[in-house]
């Protein structure tokens, strides 16, 4: 198998990956690695103070209009920024947590720490309300492990008057197989690499006459296929796709078109598409997701070697 990095990609967090010399059996394995097998940090313990407590003399009490397991949850889904070269292990297999109860792993070895200190208004203020956000998250382990940038308006709560919220939150290493808050993908997918090729040039002016326009801003006209009638490029391939539905069945301009453009597969050859969210870069991501199947392979070979010995 043989991957390369579309040109134009990664965009953000979202990436176009082509595979050469493979099979949808394997493309599909590095799907279900990128989300189910990936490693990534995200919080899955939260201690919240309980009580009441005055403050200017005002009394403020502990709660807010989320239950616990709710806000927990919310907490949960907040991407953790996850770094490779640093070494926090899963705290099954941390040396100072491995053989304590569940209720007592964690350290420095296996988990970042969290805080959260938020009052509502003041009795005297004319706003009613605060939103919590995931900004208000201080790292008490490193900087960072600060939330990001992108990330740091997803609202957590509501605080009203009298109101106060104060946790600890625990984020620990995990795969998405276990739980959601450990995918670090979403979108994923693949399909045949295919190219576009122009059988009839009057016929195709139904779609060209329509002024559509690649992602990059090139006109979808006849020049777009060049001299061979053919488009190879794979961002223009999947532009010209979607075009393609303005001239469909249903678009009352299919029997006027009659096929003048059709896409052709490539054998043995997928694009692979996802976004990551944050805690990884996409490349990355594809790479852990890569060494998890070379390990798992590895592990396979090496049982049967045992078995056949």
């Amino acid at each position: 198998m043989k991957a390369e990095v579309v040109k134009g990609w990664p965009r953000n967090n979202a990436i176009r990956i082509l595979l050469k010399d493979t099979d949808s059996s394997q493309v599909n394995a590095i799907r279900r690695a990128l989300i189910s097998d990936v490693p990534k940090l995200a919080i899955t313990r939260v201690n919240i103070t309980q009580g009441v407590v005055e403050n200017d003399g005002q009394i403020m009490e502990s709660v807010n209009v989320l239950p616990d397991e709710v806000l927990a949850h919310r907490l949960a889904m907040i991407p953790i920024p996850t770094f490779t070269d640093d070494n926090i292990y899963f705290t099954e297999n941390c040396e100072e947590c491995m053989y304590k109860a569940d209720t007592e792993k964690g350290c420095q070895q296996c988990q970042i720490i969290y805080s959260l200190n938020v009052q509502g208004p003041a009795s005297d203020s004319e706003q009613q309300t605060v939103t919590v956000y995931a900004e208000d998250l201080t790292t008490v382990s490193d900087q960072k492990y600060d939330i990001l940038e992108e990330h740091k308006r997803i609202p957590l709560t509501i605080l009203s008057k009298g109101q106060y919220l104060e946790l600890y939150a625990l984020a620990r290493m995990g795969r998405g197989g276990a739980h959601q808050k450990w995918c670090p993908v979403s979108g994923v997918g693949f399909r045949p690499l295919q190219k576009a090729v122009l059988n009839k040039p009057k016929k195709a002016d139904v779609l060209f006459s329509l002024g559509l326009k690649t992602s990059d801003g090139k006109d979808i006209n006849a020049k777009l296929f060049g001299s061979n009638k053919t488009i190879d490029d794979i961002n223009h391939v999947f532009d010209l796709e979607k075009a393609l539905h303005q001239v469909g069945p249903g678009t009352g301009r299919e029997a006027d078109f009659d096929d003048a453009i059709t896409m052709e597969t490539v054998e043995g050859s997928y694009v692979l598409s996802y976004e990551t969210d944050g805690s990884y870069d996409p490349k990355t991501a594809f790479n852990l997701a890569m060494d998890e199947l070379a390990s798992r392979f590895d592990s396979i070979a090496s049982d049967l070697d045992k078995a056949f010995a």
